[in-house]
């Protein structure tokens, strides 16, 4: 896709400019504002082979779409985006576009259930190899990789902060570890978003997101993405995107891209209610809270290189582990009342969710498994005080 003159210019702009304006041009039409959802499926050819500015398939293009991806590449710094019909789609085209039988992945030790699924279940079945690794730790990281040869590992998997215990992986160091071994960092910058954090100028090589969460924001909307720099990798990826099929819907597309518009503000106050949480469940009795997970606080260990490494706040995500264990944290999951029992993340609303039962299921039994008095909490953009009063009720209530 070609990028506007006033598009260059938005280079230089503030991210919450990019946000607003990047691929954003006006209806040539009309002069809407606002970008059209071409909810067509095909597009009229003014010949046999002659295209009316590209346009023939929506599997293949679409107006909507492409707007959506110059506007979250511009987001993100990334010289190209492509997105998806959900998260995990993404995260399947861009490891069946670049892996062969043979390849192997390093993943961390804490991802989203479904990825796990994803590469366990359907992947290793393929061929590939899966191993994991503390990504927090760069001596382990080295380690894991200096015991194979030189580019054994395809890719290092990280998500920071990880779903859902909430760990730091610092992104440039364990890039510079990685290249020296011959192999790319992928990062699912999810829970950061592109607000907060930005791995591809620290050194990954391609970041993935759910935009269902954050970049979408009020929880109308699946969706996902790849973002990369590299020319190869994305004719890769757009060719098997297209092959395969898995594209979101103009209108899909259209919500991603109001919902961007409005990520730089929503994510700093996610990020000021989290905080504010976190800061009062660490004040709670050691017979209630037995732990709280969560990088904005210093007692958190990743917490420095957090400070360093994301900008303008930590996230809307706070994990607690309940002192008194399994069954009163299903009885806290249900006692709330401000705070919905829902699994997903990022909405305007607040969520909460048992992992180990809910999103984290698939990684029961296995070296990723959560703790069993482990809650996730998704903090809204509710009053901050309405959010710790309902907390305080629901600890009331086990």
């Amino acid at each position: 896709m070609t990028i506007s003159t006033n598009e260059t210019a938005l280079a230089a702009s503030a991210v919450a400019t990019r946000a607003i304006h990047a691929g954003q041009e006006p209806d040539p039409t009309t002069g809407a504002v606002v970008t059209p959802i071409y909810m067509t499926s095909t597009f009229k050819q003014d010949g046999v082979g002659s295209l009316r500015h590209g346009y023939d398939y929506s599997r293949s293009i679409n107006p909507t779409r492409n707007s959506f991806d110059a506007q979250l590449a511009s987001v993100e710094g990334a010289k190209y985006a492509l997105s998806f019909s959900s998260g995990l789609a993404a995260i399947d085209v861009l490891l069946r576009a670049t892996l062969r039988p043979g390849d192997a992945i390093l993943l961390g030790n804490d991802v989203y259930g479904g990825t796990y699924r994803l590469l366990a279940k359907v992947f290793v079945p393929w061929g590939i190899g899966l191993d994991v690794v503390d990504v927090t730790d760069p001596a382990a990281v080295s380690a894991a990789l200096a015991a194979k040869p030189h580019g054994h590992y395809r890719y290092i998997w990280v998500e920071t902060p990880s779903n859902p215990m909430l760990g730091i992986t610092d992104i440039a160091a364990t890039a510079a570890i990685a290249h020296e071994h011959g192999t790319q960092v992928v990062v699912d910058n999810t829970f950061a978003s592109p607000i907060l954090q930005h791995p591809l100028a620290d050194g990954a090589d391609a970041v993935v997101y759910s935009t269902t969460k954050y970049i979408g924001g009020h929880s109308d909307v699946v969706g996902g993405a790849v973002l990369l720099n590299d020319d190869e990798t994305r004719e890769q990826v757009a060719f098997l995107q297209n092959a395969a099929g898995a594209v979101p819907s103009p209108f899909d597309s259209w919500l991603d891209i109001r919902g961007l518009k409005t990520l730089d503000l929503r994510v700093r106050q996610h990020s000021r209610n989290a905080l504010k949480v976190a800061q009062w469940l660490e004040t709670l009795p050691a017979d209630l809270v037995e732990r709280v997970w969560y990088p904005g606080l210093e007692s958190h260990p990743g917490h420095g290189i957090a400070a360093r490494q994301m900008h303008g706040g930590f996230g809307g995500m706070v994990s607690v582990q309940i002192a008194a264990g399994f069954e009163a944290a299903k009885r806290f999951a249900g006692a709330t009342q401000v705070f919905t029992l829902a699994e997903s993340l990022g909405g305007v609303e607040s969520l909460i969710e048992h992992p180990g039962a809910m999103t984290h299921a698939s990684v029961a039994g296995t070296t990723l498994e959560v703790p069993a008095n482990l809650i996730r909490l998704s903090v809204g953009l509710e009053d901050a005080d309405d959010l710790i009063a309902d907390l305080d009720q629901a600890f009331k209530a086990i």
